[in-house]
Order: structure tokens, then sequence, then C-alpha cells
């Protein structure tokens, strides 16, 4: 069976660093940090009191009235399949129907609600409880709700596998337009998890960087050799992705093509990857399989780069492990450097990032790392800055807890 080529032809990040393709692309370029002090809850009584906050306003996508009866993780899908659908230039009529899909996913979920309607259980009673609970706590409401703003009535799924959460939905909507299942998938993730349950939950498992408070640009610092947690973001990522055919007749703008797609699991430890990262291997193997690529081919990886001990360790080990001696001659990166953790919109949003790097011939930079070399680490960071270089294939890597890693790999349009 010949599978159909799929392209990219619409961006819709709202990040810490920038909403919108085109503000998001220059955060990148001037290497912005969005970290910050949290604002969204009184967190003074935390040891860790910084994240990667979303700033914009999101009632010029959700009117008052939708916000009442939606989390805020679903208002940011919305708002990112609002950009990501006018980025791409798809009128209402074609969008509508069963030929365009909705596959966004949430590590996560409406956990404000969760949080909030517990705090009215235990004060007020069952009895107080919102009857939308259920409705706005729930991980696949993105999904449902970006499928009714649209009327697309195609293939319908939610992927929830923690931190892989983006990358896999972008994989399994590609994988819906390769069968022809679909013309259109409305692809991404989401997450809006800065509030005090999750925060106090990261950082009592010391998965979150406690020790810059005082200075939150400098924490979130991967591959360098201090750093010592993750910083908790927020945001989402929708990507339009289009069977090619369709979207050359309709004239789109084609941002890249989604190559490869590789999933695995570590079956080792529900929060430490596997030791040289064996299960990432996997996943990055059955990615350049399925891009029938060498690995040489690859210029950039926007790696997982979390910026934790074990994991920026386990990815460098396992990136030298698939690309041999190639991998002195790789560019690596991590947008969370900027970001954030954003969870399940981590990988969309770096999908984002990756296609954009693929079209506009610049690399993102890795902050915090160039003054704090890890000997032990010893790959092309990107530590100086954004890098004018055009490459023709890219990857992007997500790794989640549980052992679930998800791999995607994208070549430049020409």
């Amino acid at each position: 069976m010949d599978l159909k080529r799929v392209v990219i032809t619409g961006l819709g990040p709202i990040t810490p660093i920038g909403t919108g393709a085109a503000e998001f692309a220059q955060a990148q370029r001037e290497g912005k940090s969005g970290i910050g002090p949290i604002t969204h809850f009184d967190a003074s009584d935390l040891k860790v009191r910084i994240a990667g906050e979303v700033k914009t306003d999101l009632s010029q996508f959700v009117d008052a009235r939708e916000a009442k009866r939606l989390d805020r993780v679903v208002q940011l899908a919305l708002a990112a399949a609002d950009l990501a659908v006018a980025d791409s230039g798809l009128s209402p009529e074609e969008l509508a129907g069963e030929r365009t899909g909705t596959l966004v996913g949430s590590g996560i979920g409406g956990i404000s609600t969760f949080e909030t309607q517990t705090r009215v259980l235990v004060e007020r009673g069952a009895g107080r409880v919102s009857p939308m609970f259920i409705p706005m706590m729930i991980a696949n409401m993105s999904t449902g709700n970006v499928a009714m703003r649209y009327g697309a009535t195609g293939p319908s799924s939610t992927v929830v596998t923690a931190c892989a959460t983006g990358t896999g939905a972008i994989g399994d909507a590609a994988r819906i337009i390769q069968l022809g299942l679909a013309d259109i998938m409305i692809a991404g993730g989401t997450e809006a998890a800065i509030t005090g349950l999750a925060i106090g939950g990261f950082g009592n498992m010391h998965a979150l960087s406690a020790s810059h408070n005082d200075d939150p640009q400098a924490a979130s610092r991967p591959f360098a050799k201090t750093r010592d947690g993750f910083v908790l973001g927020e945001g989402a990522g929708v990507l339009i992705l289009e069977e090619r055919e369709h979207a050359q007749k309709r004239g789109a703008r084609i941002y890249a093509e989604v190559v490869g797609y590789g999933t695995s699991a570590d079956a080792h430890h529900i929060t430490l990857p596997a030791p040289e990262g064996r299960g990432a291997q996997v996943a990055m193997r059955q990615a350049l399989n399925a891009a029938r690529i060498d690995p040489s081919a690859v210029g950039y990886v926007n790696a997982h780069g979390t910026s934790t001990p074990a994991n920026d360790l386990n990815e460098t080990l396992a990136l030298k492990h698939i690309y041999g001696s190639h991998a002195a001659h790789l560019a690596v990166s991590s947008t969370k450097s900027m970001t954030g953790h954003l969870l399940g919109a981590a990988g969309a949003v770096e999908a984002i990032a990756v296609a954009q790097a693929l079209s506009d011939g610049i690399l993102p930079p890795t902050l915090n790392v160039g003054a704090d070399p890890d000997p032990e680490l010893n790959l092309d960071y990107i530590p100086e800055g954004a890098r004018e270089q055009q490459v023709e294939y890219a990857m992007s890597n997500s790794f989640a807890f549980g052992g679930q890693n998800a791999v995607l790999v994208f070549k430049r349009w020409s």
C-alpha cells in the first residue's frame, strides 16, 4: 500500500515566549526566556516559585461565556487551533466535514478544575461540586471542543502519554492522513498545570529546579553541568497537517513534511529513563527507518532536553548510539531552555519550532549551557545563540514518565 505524504501548512503556538508563528519564531531567534515568578496563584510558601506562564489574554479566542465552561487547558487548545487555522489559510467550508480530523492531547488535562472542585468538595460538600466538573476536567475535551469549533467530523482521538503527548498526537495524526482516512488533521498538545497541586507534586519528587527562584531565567539549563530539574511551563501547540496533494491543490504554504514517526516503551521505571536511553533509541531508529534515511542525513535534533540530570545524560548517550560518528556534526538544542517544560504540549510546540527551523534556516539555541558546560555532555548544543544553518532533515524527541517515547522526523520542503 502506498502511503500518502503529509505536510505542515499551519502553525499555532501559544507559549511563554510568544503567541503565533511569527512572534514565537522571533523569540527563538532572540533567545528569549519565558521563565519568571509564578503569578497564577500565591506560591510564596512553596520551595519552587517560578514557571513559564503564558501571558496572552485568551479572551480574544474564547468569550467570557465559553470560558466559564472550559478549563484553561481547553482554552489554550482553542487559541492554538485558531492560530493554526488562520496561519493555514483554510476556510470554514474547507475544514467542516468528515475529511478533517482532530487529535489534540494533554498529559494531565483539567488539573486546575480538579484542584478547585476538590476544594469545594472538602469545604462545602459534594452537593456544591460543579455539574461541569467532569466535562471541564477530562483530557479529551480539547479534541472535542476543537472538533466542535470547526465542524470537523472526521477521525478524532486523544493522546495522553505525559511528556510525549504532543509528539505522539502529531505522529498519530500523520498516520491517519498517510492511510487516506483524512485530508486534514488539526493536531497537537495543550497543558495548563501551573497550580499549587502540580508544583507541589513535581517539586516534592525533586523533578523541578528549586535553586533559581531569585534568577528564574537561569533555571532551565538543559545539558549544563549544574542542571537540577525542569521548569514547569504551560501553553499549547497545534499544527495543521495536510495530505500533500490536497495542500498543493489549494496553493497552501508548506513549512515542512512529516516523514518519520517512532514510538516505544522503556519498560524500565515510572520516572527514570532506561540506561543510555535504550527505549529512546528504539523510537529514534523507528522514526529514521520510517523516513527511509540514514542517520547522517539529519542535521538538527530538537532534544527532549528537560534540564534534569538523568534525562540530559541519557538522551545524549542515546543520540551518540544512534548517530555514531555523525553525532559530532549534529546540531542539538532544547527549546525548553526558553519555554520551560510544557508537558503534554511540549512536543507539539517543539514540532512547530522544528518546522520553522527547516523553513527559515535558523536553528534555535539552548540557553544557559554556554557558560556552564558539562564535560560528560559534549555534543553541539547551539550554546551561543540562534544559528543560521539550513538542514534537510530534523528530528524531534519526546520522552515521558512511564517510559513512553515518541520521535518525529521532518524534511525541509523545497
